[in-house]
């Protein structure tokens, strides 16, 4: 089959995710002033509205700056060179904010994950146990891996550092599923969560977030930040209110964010998780229904640590890359591939953010027509079971 020429291509990866035209409508605007006036008023309309997603009564900082910027935000606030750190690994993420804090002068201490799951609680504690000086000052952890799609239990981490009665920050990486799942900071007892647009917010990449609780913000007050871009306070307690972003602001995507996020208002939020669990398990079901014919699979193996936002497929020995290539050259999908797995086996599939029904099952259907294609060993149907669990 020639490369498709008519229609739209759809991008099926875990981020960035499809933008909402209204959202690009509302970036197409002139530039206005950054000092004064109606800039003003809606930047400072983001915060309530960003804080009423995260579930926190804190504070909200905005960065110019991807989730890797809001990762370094968040660690230059709290933790000084020699502080030690505890990375809760179940994925290629809090591995990486690890890697970033370890080259901020931390010492980090990295508890493995089991195979194909996510962070067990119980082994969260039985680790904090053995810290009976306190040394551990933070522990880092994703709710949602992009890479593997596994989903953690914040709640059950947190009852696990109160079982020990452990004082270090509680600090949660949200970037692949803020707006896509629950997340409740003050109730969950998190301390410190990181954020960026691109995702569940539904905004072009380049804006990152930190969410700060009162035992956070403290330690930063007590002990200072040694960053003038990163720093928390003079961006919560502004000189002039544009100094929030430490200089010129990101005004096209403030417009677009703010778009995105009266959208979300108007769906309302428990809508929008049940929409993300819903068509997960559409995808769930056709991954399901191909693995019972061949080698297809689930990344992560029991379904209650699936996340709702993106889901990593196995392969075997159906080659996941060309897979890849057909869905991308001739069927007009992108599929996210592998990140740090063998691209040869792996491939991903983004249903978060600006998605429904068609928009998952087109994808599923590209790719079982790719497989028929390859000639590949899958149990055909899938996207019937897909219709299905949405019926």
């Amino acid at each position: 089959m020639a490369q498709a020429t008519t229609g739209r291509h759809f991008l099926a990866i875990p981020g960035p995710t499809v933008i909402p035209d209204r959202v690009l409508r509302a970036m197409n605007t002139p530039m206005v002033n950054i000092y004064e006036g109606p800039l003003i008023e809606m930047t400072k309309s983001l915060l309530p509205d960003l804080k009423m997603v995260a579930g926190t009564a804190g504070e909200a900082v905005i960065y110019i700056a991807n989730g890797h910027g809001a990762w370094e935000g968040a660690l230059a606030n709290v933790i000084a060179p020699g502080d030690e750190v505890l990375v809760l690994e179940s994925g290629r993420f809090a591995v990486g904010w690890g890697a970033q804090a370890a080259q901020m002068g931390a010492v980090v201490h990295t508890l493995d994950a089991p195979p194909r799951a996510g962070v067990d609680p119980a082994a969260v504690e039985a680790q904090l146990r053995e810290d009976t000086g306190h040394k551990i000052k933070a522990i880092l952890v994703v709710q949602v891996d992009t890479a593997t799609g596994v989903w953690n239990d914040i709640q059950a981490i947190r009852k696990a550092i109160d079982a020990v009665g452990h004082p270090a920050l509680y600090m949660v990486d949200c970037i692949a599923c803020l707006g896509c799942v629950p997340f409740e900071m003050d109730e969950w007892g998190v301390d410190v969560m990181v954020a960026a647009c691109q995702k569940g917010l539904m905004t072009p990449p380049g804006i990152g977030f930190n969410f700060i609780g009162e035992k956070a913000m403290a330690v930063r007050k007590a002990q200072g930040c040694r960053s003038a871009y990163w720093d928390w306070e003079p961006r919560v307690n502004p000189e002039m209110y544009y100094r929030i972003f430490c200089g010129t602001a990101p005004v096209q995507h403030i417009f677009g964010l703010r778009e995105a996020l009266d959208m979300m208002m108007e769906e309302g939020m428990e809508s929008i998780f049940a929409r993300h669990a819903r068509l997960a398990g559409a995808v769930r079901a056709a991954v399901a229904h191909w693995g019972q014919g061949g080698p297809i699979g689930f990344n992560i193996a029991e379904d209650a640590a699936r996340s709702d936002a993106v889901t990593t497929i196995t392969t075997g020995d159906i080659d996941a890359a060309a897979l890849r290539r057909i869905c991308e050259d001739e069927l007009c999908v992108t599929l996210g591939l592998g990140i740090g797995m063998d691209a040869n086996s792996v491939f991903r599939i983004g249903h978060m953010g600006h998605v429904n029904e068609p928009m998952i099952l087109g994808t599923l259907g590209a790719v079982e027509l790719a497989l028929s294609k390859m000639g590949a060993s899958f149990e055909r149907g899938g996207v019937e079971a897909a219709v299905a669990a949405l019926g």
